[in-house]
């Protein structure tokens, strides 16, 4: 019988990305299963819609670990709750599991309590001190002069924004034309960012930009969209600088820290839709702070 030929190197470098793309996503389904479930009780965040008022840096926030920083801006009209959408059950639950499934260190409020996460006004000195930003519900955020200065000094010193949770022509429109503002079109255009970007490889393999809904949307009508807008019509789309960083990642059409927020609340849209949200999340957090 003859032998079977020796694998090529590449053949033996292929087998081992899908060995660890396939224990990477055993590990973080195992330990989203463990915190949906009673043990974690105290731990993750599930089942709160009231409204929280927001948790600003002191003199001590920063001591060198992750602070999940989320944006404060002002909205012109409604469609969700603006800057606070589901806060602040994200912001924890995306810390506790960054901390779990990564090697990154975050702060604490205290010696085992919540994360550290903290809210920042685009005026804030604080600002500064965030390596990575959320802003939420930002189809409806209008900035004053102040904050376009001060967002496209933040954005040129290295910070990076992540917005997600808008929905729609008219909230794309509308952000677009306010990001614009802090980095003008004519030199920081918009791209699509492609499947093929070193941000959805940073640690989980993200094979294409998942559609999700609020659990409330979702428990309505069991689809992926909401606000009337169709299946499959989510984009990612981003802002680089001129070495080509991506400063501005923008996910439309997709809710995707509901599926941190909700987590621990209906494990079958913890199923559906917080593995990928985990991966999706946690790959631009990492590429926003290590580039």
């Amino acid at each position: 019988m003859n032998a079977r030929p020796a694998p090529s190197d590449r053949a033996r470098s292929t087998l081992k990305s899908v060995r660890r793309l396939s224990w990477a996503i055993t590990v973080l389904i195992g330990l989203l299963a463990i915190g949906a479930g009673t043990g974690y009780a105290q731990r993750i965040f599930s089942g709160y819609y009231g409204s929280t008022p927001p948790k600003f840096a002191t003199a001590t926030t920063f001591k060198g670990a992750f602070n999940f920083c989320r944006a404060m801006f002002t909205s012109n009209r409604r469609e969700k709750r603006g800057w606070d959408t589901d806060y602040p059950g994200a912001d924890i639950n995306f810390s506790i599991r960054l901390s779990e499934l990564t090697k990154t260190r975050v702060s604490k409020e205290s010696e085992g309590g919540d994360p550290d996460h903290v809210v920042v006004r685009l005026t804030d000195n604080a600002l500064f001190q965030c390596p990575f930003l959320l802003m939420e519900d930002a189809g409806t955020a209008i900035f004053n002069e102040q904050e376009v200065v001060r967002l496209r000094e933040y954005l040129l010193k290295g910070g990076f924004l992540f917005v997600s949770d808008y929905w729609g022509p008219l909230a794309k429109e509308q952000f677009d034309e306010e990001i614009g503002r802090a980095l003008p079109r004519s030199q920081y255009p918009i791209v699509t960012i492609p499947m093929g970007h070193p941000i959805w490889h940073t640690q989980f393999e993200v094979t294409h930009v998942p559609q999700m809904p609020s659990i409330q949307s979702w428990r309505r009508g069991g689809g992926t969209f909401e606000r009337g807008v169709g299946s499959g019509t989510q984009d990612a789309r981003g802002i680089a600088d001129g070495h080509g960083r991506l400063m501005v990642v923008m996910l439309h059409n997709t809710d995707v820290p509901d599926g941190w927020e909700r987590e621990g609340e209906d494990r079958e849209y913890f199923l559906k839709f917080s593995p990928d949200a985990y991966s999706v999340g946690i790959d631009i957090a990492l590429y926003g702070m290590t580039h």
